[in-house]
């Protein structure tokens, strides 16, 4: 495992009673990148989750974070994990701070300071001796993860970290959770249902499916592998027998024609229709969404 490899799961699979729920996943976290893990709701991730913060043992496989098996090094694999998944347990009736020191108490050796370093972190500084009934859920969400923050994790996980808030608070934690990745090195692997979310959030992601991770690339690499090219051309009928010639027609869809991108072939396909009397009136090149691309690969499957 490479020095810049902070989680590695390889062959991982968990089977209740007869029913095999996760089926041989394999994947590398890269130290400061955000990954996203993408999947319909019964797709298997949080059962996944669950195993790689060991709250759960997998049938078989192995799990290893920063250099550590969790399995046969529990203690020293699990101090360099941090997780909140969804709502993070506070306790409201406390203040910030005196949430903070409760958990502190819990890690072996934590300095006081640590305390005023995640709270800078998150940037809760002017709120964090209020009582946490006041705050708002974007201000809850942050102490949740300062919480996690606590013992100096490598790699967090954040299960549904933008779930209920407003589109405001939504951007506010996206771009902290780029500031985590960028300035301070941390993995971040985030578990979302918001494709538009990830597509501007993640570095890199991983798409499941029934137990299964379909794909792992960069969001960019995926995206640009499924370009398309929109054909506005008449007759329709000619440059449909034409195109249909020289590549395969993806769809044909109000008046136009759409194929695959290939750049080095569109002028040639251009001359051509032009050549045998088509009027080519516009070619669109478009770029999926992550959602395209989710539905294509998932065959419809929608995320709850």
């Amino acid at each position: 495992m490479t020095e810049n490899v902070t989680l590695s799961v390889t062959g991982l699979k968990k089977r209740i009673k007869k029913k095999e729920i996760i089926k041989g996943l394999s994947f590398e976290l890269q130290k400061g990148e955000v990954f996203g893990f993408l999947g319909p709701n019964g797709a298997g991730k949080t059962t996944t989750i669950r195993m790689l913060v060991g709250l759960i043992k997998p049938t078989s496989g192995k799990i290893t974070i920063c250099g550590y098996d969790l399995e046969k090094q529990y203690t020293k694999a699990i101090r360099n994990i941090g997780c909140i998944v969804e709502n993070p347990e506070l306790y409201t009736y406390l203040s910030g701070r005196e949430n903070l020191e409760y958990f502190k108490r819990m890690i072996p050796g934590l300095k006081k300071e640590r305390i005023d370093e995640v709270v800078h972190l998150v940037r809760l500084e002017h709120r964090i001796d209020d009582r946490v009934s006041t705050y708002s859920l974007g201000m809850r969400q942050r102490l949740g993860i300062a919480q996690a923050l606590l013992s100096r994790p490598k790699v967090l996980i954040l299960d549904e970290p933008t779930n209920g808030l407003d589109p405001m608070g939504i951007r506010e934690m996206r771009e902290f959770i780029r500031y985590l990745a960028e300035k301070e090195g941390l993995t971040v692997l985030v578990s979302s249902h918001l494709l538009s979310e990830i597509q501007l959030m993640c570095d890199r992601v991983a798409i499941m499916s029934k137990g299964k991770v379909l794909r792992v690339d960069t969001v960019t690499a995926l995206l640009t592998e499924k370009e398309r090219v929109i054909w506005h051309a008449e007759p329709l009928s000619k440059a449909k027998e034409l195109l249909g010639q020289e590549t395969a027609i993806l769809a044909e869809k109000d008046g136009t024609l759409i194929t695959a991108n290939d750049e080095s072939q569109i002028a040639v396909w251009n001359q051509k229709l032009v050549n045998e009397g088509v009027s080519v009136k516009g070619i669109e090149i478009k770029l999926p969404t992550l959602e395209d691309l989710f539905i294509e690969l998932t065959e419809g499957e929608t995320i709850d």
